[in-house]
């Protein structure tokens, strides 16, 4: 099988001694995709724009504005759109470098909040960074590769929910980031239907090719892990810290992403210690499968030990004329049936002993519920 390549969990494409601020797209990103909703409580308008020039038509004129940005491999469109907005320099470096922790960073004018989005693409489990500008009456979100898990926020936008089109930036915020931790319940429940299938196959019937797929678990679950465990210090930070630019009202609403994070860091933890479980179980499992087949071949062994035994000495060349010890009974008319039925009367006696001490029973399997 051919080997897979896995991308490095840190990616490092700047230079040593790059200064802080300095805008630089990494090799081989998708071109950016620039969707805007521009909305408030009788208005939405919905556009993809090429030119981050375009965006500007909406500051000032519509309550609200989400930047959303698929694809971060062209800076030069990723600081323009900063600079219509006056981020932070280093709010947009940040964004355009793909292995943040999340965490969550205030500015003059704004907030900036890292999170990490979970997405299964066929059997491979993806992780990829969603880089939050907060500010006044708009939010900017940048991610890595296109596709997300912000589909039922953009439909409740579209479908004119109240709460969100009469919201301020930081309700938004929340409605996204718990768009997001929500995108890691799916994800969890499939690798839980697997790890229950394998648990099953392996308990029954182990096999070798059943370790490639727990391996994968394995690694799906250490992505995981690695996105949501640094998630709850960022989100607590938002569901308790005094911040201008989280509403107090907003911060219960955080609360409830914050109990979300841990309940999937919870379901995570659990998951790896059963990924790790069914490993012990699986070598146990060939290890009682090697010993019952060891068991059955020294019990054979030990029945053919005997009758091996006697086969040999009777094996043996004597001359019966030199001597009338060597071996009288080869003379005898029933020496070859009283041989064959002393013989068969060891294996029935052994096979009979070993019966006596339940060494032939079948180890029983208690039926799973």
């Amino acid at each position: 099988m051919a080997k897979r390549k896995r991308k490095p969990p840190i990616r490092r494409f700047k230079k040593p001694g790059t200064p802080p601020g300095a805008l630089i797209a990494e090799p081989g990103a998708p071109q950016p995709d620039i969707r805007v909703m521009a909305f408030g409580p009788e208005s939405f308008e919905e556009s993809r724009v090429s030119n981050p020039d375009d965006i500007r038509k909406w500051i000032g004129s519509a309550p609200m504005i989400w930047v959303d940005v698929e694809g971060l491999g062209n800076a030069a469109v990723i600081g323009s759109i900063g600079k219509l907005f006056e981020v932070h320099p280093l709010a947009i470096e940040d964004s355009l470098t793909p292995h943040q922790r999340p965490k969550v960073d205030a500015y003059p004018n704004q907030l900036f909040i890292v999170a990490r989005m979970v997405i299964m693409s066929g059997d491979d489990l993806q992780s990829e960074q969603v880089s939050m500008i907060v500010g006044d009456g708009y939010v900017l979100t940048f991610q890595e590769i296109p596709g997300d898990s912000f589909d039922p926020v953009r439909e409740r936008l579209r479908k004119g929910d109240e709460r969100l089109r009469n919201a301020l930036s930081d309700y938004l915020a929340y409605s996204l980031l718990d768009a997001v931790v929500d995108g890691y319940y799916p994800v969890i429940e499939d690798l839980g239907f697997k790890l229950d299938d394998l648990e099953d196959a392996i308990v029954e019937s182990p096999h070798s090719e059943q370790i490639a797929p727990l391996h994968e678990i394995k690694r799906g679950l250490i992505t995981m892990r690695r996105a949501i465990w640094p998630m709850r210090d960022a989100i607590g930070h938002l569901s308790r810290e005094t911040t201008p630019f989280i509403q107090s009202e907003t911060r219960l609403y955080f609360r409830d992403v914050y109990d979300h994070v841990i309940q999937v860091t919870d379901v995570v933890e659990t998951n790896r210690e059963r990924a790790t479980d069914l490993m012990d179980v699986y070598l146990s499992s060939i290890s009682n499968r090697i010993n019952d087949v060891m068991r059955v071949l020294t019990l054979w062994a030990t029945i053919f030990i005997p009758l091996t035994f006697i086969a040999s000495i009777y094996g043996m060349n004597f001359d019966l004329d030199a001597s009338p010890f060597n071996m009288p009974e080869l003379r005898s008319k029933y020496g070859y049936p009283m041989v064959l039925g002393f013989m068969a009367l060891v294996v029935i006696g052994v096979v009979w002993f070993f019966m006596r001490k339940g060494w032939f029973a079948k180890p029983r399997r208690k039926e799973r519920e």
